[in-house]
């Protein structure tokens, strides 16, 4: 087996059984993950492809590239996957979150203010515990703002803190 290479992207074998790094997620698994949560429709990410720098930072890419690639940046951050559970970045909820069916937490007016703000706040949600696209509507639309985890009756914030604002 091939081990993983910190600071160079690969691109994300196409299933489990191509995988030459131990532990690295397929673009198969991702594509699954998205639509088994969020109900994103697989052909959503036809002309994307995943990498990973890291440790299971996984990246979207919409294009081709060689493999592997030593290059700062390809396409934006879009899954963690080396942890208890996959989280989604804020970044791929605001681009894709339109895109979602499930797990979608849709939150009034006071309560996507103190969100975008990066607090946590009590809230009722009857699906299921874990990582949510929070999202709000604006001016008749559902627009995503980021990433939250619900347990235990809480929905805690998830947007990182250079991009929390007071609004």
């Amino acid at each position: 087996m091939s081990e993983n290479i910190g600071d160079r992207f690969d691109r994300l074998p196409e299933t489990d059984a191509d995988r030459e790094v131990e532990g690295r997620v397929s673009r198969e698994g991702v594509v699954e993950y998205f639509e088994d949560r969020f109900g994103i429709p697989p052909e959503t990410f036809e002309d994307y492809t995943f990498w990973e720098k890291g440790a299971g930072k996984i990246w979207l890419y919409r294009g081709e590239a060689p493999s592997p690639i030593e290059v700062e940046a390809i396409g934006m951050t879009c899954l963690r996957t080396r942890q208890e559970h996959w989280k989604p970045t804020t970044d791929f909820a605001q681009r894709f979150g339109s895109e979602a069916t499930r797990c979608v937490i849709d939150l009034e007016p006071d309560a996507a203010r103190r969100f975008v703000a990066g607090e946590d706040g009590e809230i009722a949600w009857d699906g299921d515990w874990g990582y949510l696209i929070a999202a709000h509507d604006l001016v008749g639309r559902r627009e995503p703002i980021g990433v939250g985890l619900y347990v235990h009756g809480e929905l805690r914030s998830m947007v990182p803190k250079g991009r929390q604002r007071d609004l």
